[in-house]
This record gives structure tokens, C-alpha cells and sequence, in this order.
């Protein structure tokens, strides 16, 4: 390949390559190419070759042996050579690098160049890689620059003055009196940039923060005027007077606003108008909505004012774009310890919302209608979320189970709705639950004294339909050991009256005990309920000893343990 191929050409000899070693045999010419051109003292393609490189290097190609070239580049007086420099410099320095330094100088001198063009460029690169030393230096630069006259370079110089203050946070304070000349400034470009400036000094100190919050009102007129404003071509989006602008400002307010009466009352009728006059029918209006809703939730707004945000957020849920669905329920999740009574409105759009196809939407309407669970309301909510259950991603299952039992435990209407509630979540969803759910039941079984015969035969009856479910036969196999008389009575009054012989229920439980599906665990509990009942059956003894004897060779050492002391205990009898 010719040394003096376009970049076009090379872009196009490498997208042809059909291999990567063809790629790499084009990139590894070309950049050899590249190098001699770099040593020769008088290189008129300077400029072509280090494009070409920075080619290379956007494809993942080293690129190193360019960073030098880029030094001497950004020091020469032709802008089309500067402009490639500094482009190099961004994209193949770091602060962590020492030939970032050697630009500091070049930098300086293209802060104070009488081209606006080449300023910007200086900025740029400052604002983009410089480090903490670099900001240092030229940081009384970067002020002069916040004065200057001109509107272009002021916006840049204000962004450049971001990344200094997160660099030194020290040189915050140098910036907050032209920060705030900034906001007199008619030029949108410069609003916004003040307006990030303000808020990055204002979350880095509590005492800017404070002088800060003098200028809530020139926020609000400005805010004001972008609202109530006409059309403008060069600012309008969608019919939104610069939504960029309006959204920073709004985050800028919600910072002042924060736990201060003076700065939230200040702000309040703005917010009202904004969330009245916005149009909702558009992404853009959507975004600055969204924006008013946080500030007003954040600050110390007034009691219709919050409403009439949670308001928004439930026509959010109403929205067909899912992100919209999916924000709104993040912030209600948010409020709804705070503002319980107002979310609760919006409860039957939240539920509907368990039934979306998007996963991550299902999972936030899972977690809002969990928090939504109070007394007035826990049989209806627990309807609609053991539907849920039952048809809800493997992946939700165990949050789902969680949650459910939590509620239960804490507004439940009663004991026998209590034990219902928890048996469904073991029928539907045994396997996901969390351990400590089965010794939480049976201790609730054991104190519902009244309610000992009726969980027993729902038990049996839930374990000859199902084995699969681990923590549903555990508790059924403890229930049967414990309550295994009441079972065989059949005089339970609030169950249908089924007529359970000592058999069936050695069956039910011989059948837990030799099936595959059966943890060691739950052979345990197996095991043991067939033990107690030796001293409630009378005429199965036998096969009760035939059935322990047999585990007396179990490879599962708890369980061989347990049938041996069963066998001993037998001998004594």
C-alpha cells in the first residue's frame, strides 16, 4: 500500500479485508507508513496521517506512537493541523499519561487566541482529558473566559469549568461569582451551561449551596419565560421551548429547594403552571413533566401541588411507551411511604400492570403493589397478586413469594385466611420460597389451635395432589405427624367430610419417601411424621417398623441416624 493512500482508501481496503489477518496485515502496513511519515522533518500530510491513525485506533488497533505527533500538531499555527491535534489528543491521551502535560503550555496560549475557533478547541480538550495539575494551572484562564463577550465561548468555557470543579473541588469557589453573572445572559447555549456549572458547585458544597438559593428567583423568571414563550425555530422541540434548557433548570430548583420552606415556596406557583401547561401528548413534554414531578416530590412543596405530581405519574402508567410506565412506577415507589393515601388511587393501574409483557415493568408494578398492601385493602390486593403468582416469570417467583408472606403476616384479617393465604404461595411456588418459611407456618399452625383439624386435611388433600412443592410436603408431613388423629376422625366441620384410613395415610407418606423428587430434608420430615403416628395407630404398627427399618442403611447419614433411633426406640416399646 502506497504511503500517501487517502484515508478514504484505507477505510475502504480494510472494510474489504475478508479476513482479520488480511485486516491486520492492511492496519499493520499502513501504520508503518504512518511512522516514517511522523520522522520525516518537513511532513506536509501531518494532519491526513493522523487521521488515518485515529482510524486505526476507533477500530481497537494500538495507536500510541501518535500521541507525540499530536503534541507537536495542537503547537502549530494552521488550524487545520491544530483541530486534527487536539482531536488526536482527546481521543489518544489521558490525564494519567506525561505527555498531557506537554500540551498545558499550548493550551494556555490557544485560551487567549484571538480565533474563537481555536479557543474552542482548547476547551474542548481541557474540558474532555485534563487532569487535576492542568486544571490547576489554567483555571484562572477558564474564569477570564466566563467573562468574555462572546456567547460561544462562554458556554464552553462554562462546561470546561464542570469538569475542573470535579477534578479540584477546591476551585468552586473561584467560579461561583461568574456562575452567577452567567444566569443575566440572554443566549440559551450559556444559560445551559451556567446552569450545570451552578449545579455541580451547589452539590459539591453546602455553603455555595446556600449563597445559591439567593437566585431561586431569576430561576423562576427564566423558567417563566421559556414556558409562556412563543414559538421560536431555533429553540422549539416538538413544540416544547428548549426542553433542555427547562429540564436542567428544574433539576437546578430541586437542588435549591431541598429542605428549605423559603426557596420551595419561592417555586411553587411555577411548578403548578409548568405541570398544568405542558403538553403530555409528547415525549419532550413527558421529559419536562417527569423533571417537575422529582422537584416537586423533592422539595417542601404544598399538599395539592404533590397530588397533582402523583396525578401525573399515574397518566405516566396509562402511557404505551413502557420507559414512561416504568419511571413513573420508580418514583411512586419512591413516595408511597410518604404519600400513601395518593398513590392508592392509582392502585388498579399499578395492578394492571403485572400483566405487561416487559419484565422489568412487572417487577416495579410487583414491588409498587406490594407497598400498596394495607388492612383496608389486603384481600383484594392478595387476589390480584396470588393471580400473579401463579403465572408470573421463574425469575419473579421468590420476590413474589416474599412478599406475599410479609403482608400476610402483617394484615391479615385472620388466622384461617392467614394459613390459606400461605398454603396458595406453597401450592403455586414451594420450590422458590425462602427456608425460614416452613418453621414460620408451622409455628402459626401450632398457636391457630382451633384451626389444627381443618389445616390437616387441607394438607392431605394438597399433598395426594402435589409432592413436587418441598416446603408444602414438609409442612404437610409435620402436620400429619402432629395432627394425624384429627385427620382420621374425618369430623372436621369446616372441610368438606372425607372419610381417611390409617393406610392412606401411611401411603401419602411412603409415597414422600420413596420419591425422586424428595429432598433429604423432606425425607426427614417424612420419616419422623411415620414415627409419631406409631403411637396414634394402633393396628399399622408393623408396617410403621418395616417402613423405618428400611432407612437403617439410608446413604444419607441423617436419615440413617434418625431410623436407627426410631428402631431403638421400637425395642423399648
Amino acid at each position: 500500500m502506497s504511503p500517501s493512500v487517502p484515508l478514504q482508501e484505507m477505510i475502504r481496503a480494510i472494510r474489504s479485508a475478508r479476513t482479520q489477518c488480511e485486516e491486520r496485515g492492511v492496519i499493520q502496513r499502513e501504520c508503518a507508513a504512518i511512522r516514517a511519515q511522523f520522522r520525516q522533518a518537513d511532513n506536509g500530510g501531518r494532519s491526513h496521517n493522523l487521521a488515518k491513525l485515529l482510524y486505526v485506533h476507533m477500530l481497537g488497533y494500538p495507536a500510541h506512537f501518535g500521541q507525540m505527533e499530536c503534541v507537536r500538531m495542537i503547537a502549530s499555527p494552521r488550524y487545520s493541523e491544530k483541530r486534527v491535534g487536539y482531536l488526536g489528543a482527546m481521543m489518544l491521551l489521558d490525564e494519567k499519561q506525561d505527555a498531557s502535560l506537554l500540551i498545558t503550555n499550548s493550551i494556555k496560549n490557544d485560551l487567549s487566541h484571538s480565533n474563537q475557533y481555536v479557543q474552542s478547541l482548547a476547551l474542548c480538550t481541557l474540558a474532555c482529558m485534563g487532569s487535576a495539575e492542568m486544571c490547576r494551572d489554567l483555571a484562572p484562564e477558564i474564569d477570564r473566559l466566563l467573562r468574555a463577550s462572546n456567547s460561544y465561548i462562554k458556554k464552553k468555557a462554562a462546561l470546561c469549568a464542570v469538569h475542573i470543579v470535579r477534578k479540584v473541588h477546591d476551585l468552586g469557589e473561584l467560579f461561583a461569582p461568574a456562575a452567577r453573572s452567567l444566569l443575566a445572559e440572554k443566549n440559551h447555549g450559556v444559560l445551559h451551561g451556567a446552569v450545570v456549572l451552578i449545579i455541580e458547585l451547589c452539590e459539591r458544597n453546602p455553603e455555595t449551596l446556600e449563597r445559591f438559593r439567593k437566585t431561586v428567583p431569576d430561576l423562576v423568571q427564566i423558567m417563566k419565560g421559556l414556558v409562556l414563550s412563543g414559538y421560536s425555530p431555533e429553540h422549539d422541540v416538538a413544540g416544547i421551548s428548549d426542553p433542555f434548557l427547562q429540564v436542567r433548570i428544574l433539576r437546578l430548583l430541586r437542588i435549591l429547594g431541598h429542605n428549605n420552606e423559603g426557596a420551595s415556596d419561592a417555586m411553587n406557583d411555577l411548578l403548578a403552571q409548568v405541570a398544568t401547561n405542558t403538553d403530555s401528548t409528547k415525549t419532550v413534554g413527558n421529559a419536562v413533566l417527569y423533571e417537575t414531578v422529582l422537584t416537586v416530590l423533592d422539595i417542601k412543596s404544598e399538599s395539592g401541588l404533590r397530588v397533582l405530581a402523583v396525578n401525573i405519574l399515574g397518566r405516566f402508567l396509562l402511557n404505551n411507551d413502557r420507559n414512561i410506565r416504568y419511571i413513573a412506577m420508580t418514583s411512586l415507589q419512591k413516595i408511597v411511604g410518604t404519600d400513601h393515601n395518593a398513590v392508592q388511587r392509582h392502585r388498579g393501574t399499578i395492578v394492571d400492570c403485572l400483566k405487561d409483557q416487559d419484565a422489568s415493568v412487572k417487577r416495579r408494578a410487583l414491588e409498587l403493589s406490594l407497598a400498596l398492601v394495607s388492612a383496608s385493602n389486603v384481600r383484594s390486593m392478595m387476589k390480584e397478586l396470588l393471580l400473579f403468582l401463579s403465572s408470573c416469570p421463574a425469575e419473579l417467583k421468590a420476590h413474589a413469594a416474599s412478599g406475599i408472606f410479609n403482608a400476610a403476616e402483617r394484615y391479615a384479617p385472620s388466622q384461617r385466611w392467614h394459613i390459606d393465604t400461605i398454603l396458595h404461595v406453597l401450592t403455586t411456588a414451594g420450590g422458590d420460597v425462602r427456608d425460614e418459611t416452613v418453621p414460620n407456618l408451622i409455628q402459626l399452625i401450632t398457636n391457630a389451635s382451633e384451626l389444627h383439624c381443618y389445616t390437616v386435611h387441607k394438607l392431605y388433600r394438597a399433598l395426594l395432589t402435589d409432592i413436587s412443592q418441598q416446603s408444602l410436603v414438609q409442612v404437610a408431613c409435620w402436620c400429619i405427624g402432629e395432627y394425624g388423629d384429627l385427620l382420621l376422625r374425618g369430623e372436621c366441620q369446616e372441610t368438606e367430610a372425607v372419610q381417611v384410613t390409617e393406610d392412606d395415610v401411611l401411603d401419602a407418606l411412603e409415597t414422600v419417601l420413596q420419591s425422586h423428587m424428595s429432598s433429604p430434608a423432606t425425607r426427614g420430615f417424612a420419616l419422623t411424621a411415620t414415627m409419631k403416628l406409631s403411637t396414634r395407630i394402633t393396628d399399622n404398627v408393623d408396617r410403621i417398623r418395616s417402613i423405618v427399618s428400611i432407612y437403617g442403611s439410608c446413604i444419607d447419614v441423617e436419615l440413617q441416624q434418625r431410623a436407627v433411633e426410631y428402631n431403638a426406640l421400637f425395642k423399648k416399646i
